[in-house]
């Protein structure tokens, strides 16, 4: 079941910051980061952010989290996260499915790491594209995506 988290609560965040952290941790060594910000991201900014978190819940036990930022003009997903242990479930899939299904968007936007192969093929198979590649200040090779819909 997907449902919107209250980020703002702190049993909330700590639930949510644990999904990040194991899930980052993963992510880290498939596109080979040894400084890897994600993984620094305090208890406090999940708290004090004010973007929307939906999470995927199995039983009581919140093993998926899509985070996004949702204007007028588009809808960014700034993060797509699933606790390793539930890997290759179609959680992550399921997460893409409730935020382009959810919101109104004609225009649907999504980083990551080049190397990080199985969120690059699932955006492909959303119908992203990519738009851009950067090196960042950390020695990661990111990628840009953007999928256009047209109502």
């Amino acid at each position: 079941m997907i449902e919107r988290l209250q980020n703002k609560e702190v049993t909330i965040a700590q639930q949510l910051r644990s999904v990040f952290q194991l899930s980052y941790a993963v992510e880290a060594k498939l596109i080979h980061a040894i400084d890897f910000p994600p993984l620094k991201r305090p208890l406090e900014e999940y708290m004090t952010s004010s973007n929307d978190f939906f999470g995927y819940v199995k039983g009581s036990i919140l093993v998926g989290v899509i985070e996004i930022i949702h204007t007028d003009n588009f809808t960014h997903i700034q993060s797509l996260v699933v606790d390793p242990s539930f890997f290759r479930q179609g959680i992550a899939r399921k997460l893409m499915e409730f935020v382009l299904d959810k919101f109104d968007s004609t225009l649907f936007v999504v980083e990551t790491g080049l190397e990080n192969g199985p969120a690059v093929d699932l955006y492909h198979k959303f119908d992203f594209k990519e738009v851009n590649q950067w090196d960042t200040d950390h020695g990661v090779r990111k990628i840009k995506l953007e999928r256009r819909q047209y109502n």
